[in-house]
């Protein structure tokens, strides 16, 4: 895990942030009023993106990654190398990263498998002045997914 500056990211994971940081406002959260925005990058070149889903029977809910994930499953997408989170309040923006919850880390571990690479994950506050980057096996140390069940990913990549 490495914290680092905006200015020092890479174009993409700029383009990755600053698209995330659209979506989050698209969130349904009557709730908890907290938005969450995520952007996934494809591995050929696409940015699929999508925010958070609340709902009364609080179970239902789907976090922004996953709803990114689902959204590009539906379109036929499966292969990933990076994906941008970025959350705030209804009347505060964040001073920490929000990082995936654990339900979005086995996604992630899933469909990082299913790519053949250790996702990259970028997590930014609301103001992107704290951003920290980490890899999906360090946020999920020891993961478990469907190599591990000896499943052949071929037909899902």
């Amino acid at each position: 895990m490495k914290k680092v500056k905006y200015e020092k990211l890479e174009d993409v994971q700029q383009r990755l942030l600053n698209e995330a940081e659209k979506v989050m406002n698209t969130a349904y959260n009557p709730y908890s009023n907290f938005y969450v925005g995520a952007a996934l990058l494809a591995q050929n070149g696409m940015i699929i993106t999508g925010s958070n889903v609340e709902n009364a029977a609080y179970g239902s809910t789907v976090c922004a990654e996953r709803a990114a994930i689902f959204r590009a499953n539906a379109m036929g997408i499966r292969n990933f190398s990076k994906v941008a989170i970025i959350a705030k309040g209804k009347n505060f923006d964040t001073d920490k990263v929000t990082a995936p919850c654990g339900n979005c880390r086995q996604v992630l571990y899933e469909f990082a498998q299913v790519s053949g690479r250790n996702l990259e994950i970028i997590m930014a506050t609301t103001k992107m002045d704290k951003i920290v980057i980490a890899t999906i096996e360090e946020l999920l140390p020891l993961g478990f997914g469907p190599k591990d069940l000896g499943i052949d990913m071929k037909k899902y990549k």
